[in-house]
């Protein structure tokens, strides 16, 4: 995640307890010229989810705590991102709580357990590591948290490998019993320093209503610093599903790609093209008919200095059928701005 969100790969065990606190909070406000009147602006969206109101998207208090080779993590958290992302979870207040274990004095490879911010995709919780300010579509569509237990190899500087066994898709209480852990995976490749691929998969069963029906899902994407003013993410999730009535299998996927370009240093822009179809309803919810949507943004951030971000976003949303909120009924076309100050220390 961002800077405060330091990994366990990161944290250096030693003789004596060491403790490190850390901390983001986010402010925002968003006008949607669809002027829905319901809470949430869209239900497929988890963050700056609120129309013309000023909020907090995320507020995070994190602490890390190390001892010999063992350490541990816990983040609270509060504002409308864990309102909306935690609608279904009786335990909303971590955003981390893990335990882990460096099992060689190398510490290339660690073992941890409990609710974790999920390793899938390029996007976190914290806006202000992202490279625009609103979350893309398909990381609004894969899971923000998973909890379970992991294992972390890394032999080298240039790669990284991942397992997990967790309770299903962004859960943290299982909802059905009878379901059998899921699969997550994830391989990183650092070529360069400036150059990251990533693919994690999930495989799992979902449950639909009293059914569980099996979910397989990949994301790939490529992170890559083009000198010292360019960067570029390109992603590709794609999802199978298996249907309910047959022995089919539905599927979705989504397609984006996201440049942004250093002005100074305190200026950027960036730029981001996007697709995402799910025309059964998979993960976007069913008030959403046959969801086929292009997106575009544009992002203007400004960095006074290396804690604070000031962020403000342009962005517009179109769908083949009419699927967007609107003060009497549904759109094709949605158009939003949004505006957000970050803090992190």
């Amino acid at each position: 995640m961002s800077g405060l969100l330091v990994s366990a790969q990161d944290t250096i065990p030693s003789s004596k307890v060491k403790i490190d606190f850390s901390g983001y909070i986010e402010t925002f406000y968003t006008y949607d010229f669809n002027r829905p009147e319901s809470v949430r602006r869209q239900d497929f969206l988890y963050n700056h989810n609120r129309h013309n109101e000023f909020n907090v998207n995320m507020a995070l208090l994190r602490s890390a705590v190390s001892y010999e080779n063992f350490y541990a993590k816990i983040a609270i958290q509060a504002g409308t991102y864990v309102q909306d992302n935690y609608v279904n979870e009786d335990i909303k207040i971590f955003n981390e709580a893990n335990i882990g274990v460096y099992l060689d004095k190398n510490q290339k490879t660690s073992i941890e357990a409990g609710i974790f911010a999920s390793h899938i995709g390029f996007e976190t919780a914290a806006s202000a590591s992202n490279l625009t300010l609103t979350r893309s579509l398909l990381a609004e569509g894969s899971p923000y948290f998973l909890t379970g237990v992991k294992v972390n190899y890394k032999p080298n500087e240039k790669w990284v490998f991942t397992g997990m066994l967790n309770n299903g898709w962004q859960r943290i209480s299982k909802p059905n019993r009878n379901a059998l852990p899921a699969l997550s995976s994830q391989i990183v490749y650092k070529s360069t320093p400036k150059s990251t691929l990533n693919w994690s998969t999930f495989v799992g069963d979902e449950p639909i209503g009293d059914n569980l029906r099996t979910r397989y899902f990949s994301n790939l994407y490529w992170d890559y610093q083009w000198g010292g003013k360019w960067r570029t993410i390109a992603g590709f999730d794609y999802g199978l599903q298996k249907r309910i009535d047959d022995d089919g299998y539905a599927n979705w996927y989504s397609p984006v790609l996201i440049a942004q370009y250093g002005i100074s240093d305190k200026w950027q822009i960036a730029y981001r093209s996007e697709y995402y179809q799910d025309k059964e309803n998979i993960v976007i919810p069913s008030t959403y008919v046959s969801f086929k949507t292009i997106g575009n943004s544009l992002n203007l951030d400004f960095l006074p200095n290396s804690k604070v971000k000031i962020r403000g976003e342009a962005r517009w949303l179109h769908s083949d059928t009419e699927n967007f909120k609107t003060q009497s009924g549904y759109s094709k076309d949605n158009v939003f701005i949004t505006t957000a100050m970050s803090f992190e220390f």
